[in-house]
């Protein structure tokens, strides 16, 4: 495959890559020296599991492992006792060590629902290290060092610190350090990519300072949109609820899936389905077609997520879905405006299977005892059934409906 052409699909679904242009450049550089791309991405361990804002990231390394390239994932579990301060309005809390190594044995596992752990050449297995390898036995005259090599007026640049302080919001130093510990491992690593999320910028382009000041080639930084939640407003989050897990059973992936509000399934075609441009184009104008259902998309999204994710889907899970899908088509039929309704006021006390005997045209289909007469939705299946007219309802009758409302007093 020619550098255009890697350049052209990794660049699929990214919001930016800096410098401006500079990855066919790096892409040619690689390929003279003989050796693949070092792309790198961290994950602080601080919660137990990955969720499908998480596989954004994952899934554009998985395309760079596909293209030959060296993956290099980092388990910040010592970033993730400092806290990313990216995106947040407070000081992170801290976490113990056993929570961190508790979940980072978690993490390990997850990579490996987006990646591919014994690929095939040309691919290459995935390279993972914990940052402790290095902060652990860093000495303080090094943390002086590095904290030297930026200053303070650059890092309260950031917009998260800048919106803190104008709230009067406590920065700790601590907090200080993140950038400089997260762009340290691209300096141990050598990294020539790292991939980040939108809110990561800085913290990527600190990491280009810092391998530029030890004499190595900085960088790009590669960021990638972050995905909504579930509610399809907020960033997805464990803590709000609004999540997928990876390690979720297919048939509750699904259904989450479902649950999405129809203004989301632009974006999580785009950054959650891993679909070529075209495809993606052709789902577009599915979107915009008011003669197709937005549930029939939805579906196809959702079964395309679960595939990608668990690889395959057992014939247990497609029953399940199936389920699930009978399940939104009823939702859906009883959300459609229905035939017209025509009004009644009966007697104090009603047959339902009698009064379908009266219907002018009475089909078998609409007998109470063949399932197709209910009451505000709930199926009578006693042709013996006597409703009091306490108060008004809707009687289904096949594809009649009345409604029916107490006699006047």
């Amino acid at each position: 495959m020619t550098v255009e052409e890697q350049a052209r699909i990794l660049a699929q679904g990214t919001e930016e890559i800096l410098p401006e242009g500079s990855l066919p450049e790096r892409l040619e550089r690689c390929a003279r020296e003989g050796r693949p791309l070092r792309v790198k991405q961290g994950f602080d361990p601080t919660a137990p599991d990955i969720h499908l804002g998480h596989a954004v990231g994952l899934r554009k390394l998985r395309q760079f492992q596909s293209l030959g390239h060296q993956i290099v994932l980092i388990v910040g579990d010592y970033t993730g006792r400092v806290g990313d301060p990216s995106g947040v309005s407070k000081t992170r809390p801290q976490l113990s060590e056993e929570q961190i190594e508790a979940n980072a044995r978690t993490y390990l596992e997850q990579f490996y629902r987006v990646l591919e752990r014994d690929p095939h050449p040309p691919e290459r297995p995935v390279e993972v290290h914990r940052n402790g390898e290095w902060f652990a036995s860093m000495p303080f005259m090094e943390v002086i060092r590095l904290a030297a090599r930026y200053t303070v007026a650059r890092m309260l640049e950031r917009d998260d610190f800048a919106k803190r302080m104008a709230a009067h919001q406590p920065i700790g130093v601590h907090e200080l350090f993140y950038p400089l510990m997260q762009g340290f491992d691209s300096v141990a690593i050598r990294s020539d990519i790292e991939i980040g999320g939108t809110d990561q910028k800085f913290n990527l382009l600190v990491g280009r300072a810092l391998q530029e000041s030890e004499g190595q080639l900085p960088q790009l930084a590669l960021t990638v949109p972050i995905l909504p939640g579930l509610d399809g407003v907020q960033r997805m989050s464990k803590s709000l609820g609004n999540y997928v897990g990876v390690t979720d059973a297919p048939a509750e992936m699904f259904g989450k899936i479902m649950s999405l509000p129809d203004s989301s399934m632009s974006i999580y075609w785009r950054l959650a389905a891993d679909l070529p441009e075209a495809e993606l184009a052709q789902i577009g104008r599915e979107l915009a077609d008011s003669q197709v259902h937005p549930m029939s998309i939805k579906k196809r999204l959702g079964q395309r997520i679960v595939s990608s994710i668990t690889g395959t889907m057992r014939r247990r899970t497609r029953s399940a879905i199936s389920r699930l899908n009978s399940a939104a088509v009823r939702r859906r039929r009883r959300s459609r405006p229905g035939p017209p309704i025509r009004t009644e006021r009966w007697e104090s006390r009603i047959s339902s299977s009698d009064r379908v005997l009266q219907l002018p045209a009475a089909r078998p289909g609409e007998r109470s005892d063949q399932g197709a007469v209910s009451i505000d939705g709930v199926r009578i299946s006693d042709r013996n059934h006597r409703h009091k007219l306490l108060d008004p309802f809707v009687l289904r009758l096949g594809r009649r409906m009345l409604r029916v409302e107490p006699p006047a007093r």
